[in-house]
């Protein structure tokens, strides 16, 4: 697949903004601007000015101070893609606990629409297209809309938002579901070769059919008929990629200097390998080489609170050539 002749490299992030409320060791501390299109395109900007980025999403006004959104519009970020209703937010409570975490919606804001995406998107496709929901909010419709809406434009595909169940008392929770896993593979076997899959252990997991080894996960992703590219995150462990006929990478993680917040980590791991590849001739030694730059941007995250620990491409590649791993 060629990429557009463009004089710009422009990506697009889909899904909730979130305002995260985050209880360390039982220490309460003050509400915060999350989601995945919040740590995506702020660790983006940090690293590169090149690219043109935009965001979609729905705001519940209700409870969500637009002031949250001051440091994303300073950043030079297209917030056309923003839709606005008068109902409640989507919230998290996340609640940590010796590198654990009970995850809790309180509120949730209304679906994406494909109809609410500005013309201009339509009319000027991007790079790569990025797909990362929270819970639920990107249906199999909205999907097969952007797929065909775009057919020549790369996909980026984050399963948390898509395979997460929530019980009545908002409690999220990894649990297998045929009906829920099904329709992911729809969604794969939709997007074929134009797939760029990231999805954590827990997460990549489910979807190998609750595969305990990391080996038989990442070999189960052969399975799918396509050209994708597959990446599983693991925290201190690393992280893992594969591709259909190539050899499965397994990246390391770097050494931080210190661990404040993990919250963020994959998806700053996930916008900087995405900017990445755009650039690059698609081969797998390639791709080997940005997921050492995706890993090593993703360490800087985790040594600031909320969305502030990012970093430049020059200090991402200065702390990649050290090569301090976590052994």
């Amino acid at each position: 697949m060629n990429s557009h002749n463009k004089n710009h490299n422009s990506i697009i992030f889909a899904g909730h903004f979130a305002i995260d409320q985050i209880i360390r060791f039982k220490r309460i501390n003050r509400p915060s601007l999350g989601g995945s299109v919040s740590f995506c395109s702020l660790a983006l900007r940090k690293y590169t000015q090149d690219a043109k980025i935009g965001i979609i999403s729905h705001i519940g006004k209700l409870n969500f101070d637009d002031s949250l959104l001051d440091k994303i519009k300073n950043k030079n970020t297209d917030l056309k893609g923003i839709k606005y209703s008068h109902v409640k937010n989507t919230n998290f409570v996340l609640d940590y606990f010796d590198h654990a975490r009970v995850l809790t919606l309180t509120s949730r804001s209304p679906n994406l629409n494909f109809n609410d995406i500005p013309l201009e998107y339509l009319d000027d496709p991007p790079d790569i297209f990025v797909l990362v929901p929270l819970c639920n909010e990107i249906s199999y419709e909205y999907v097969t809309q952007i797929s065909n809406q775009f057919p020549d434009v790369y996909i980026g595909i984050d399963l948390q938002g898509f395979i997460r169940k929530i019980d009545e008392d908002g409690k999220v929770k990894y649990i297998y579901d045929n009906e829920i896993i099904s329709k992911m593979n729809e969604i794969i076997d939709l997007i074929g070769e134009r797939l760029i899959l990231k999805g954590s252990e827990e997460e990549m997991k489910l979807l190998a059919g609750e595969c305990d080894d990391f080996e038989e996960v990442m070999t189960y992703c052969n399975k799918y008929e396509n050209n994708g590219i597959y990446i599983m995150t693991m925290g201190e462990k690393g992280s893992m990629l594969t591709k259909k006929g190539e050899k499965i990478l397994k990246i390391p993680a770097f050494k931080p200097r210190r661990v404040l917040d993990e919250t963020g980590a994959g998806d700053v791991y996930f916008s900087i390998f995405l900017y990445e590849f755009i650039h690059s001739d698609k081969s797998w030694k390639t791709i080997e080489e940005i997921a050492y730059l995706a890993s090593a941007a993703a360490s800087f995250l985790v040594e600031k609170r909320g969305s502030a620990g990012f970093a430049t491409k020059r200090a991402v590649l200065k702390r990649m050539k050290k090569k301090r791993y976590i052994i």
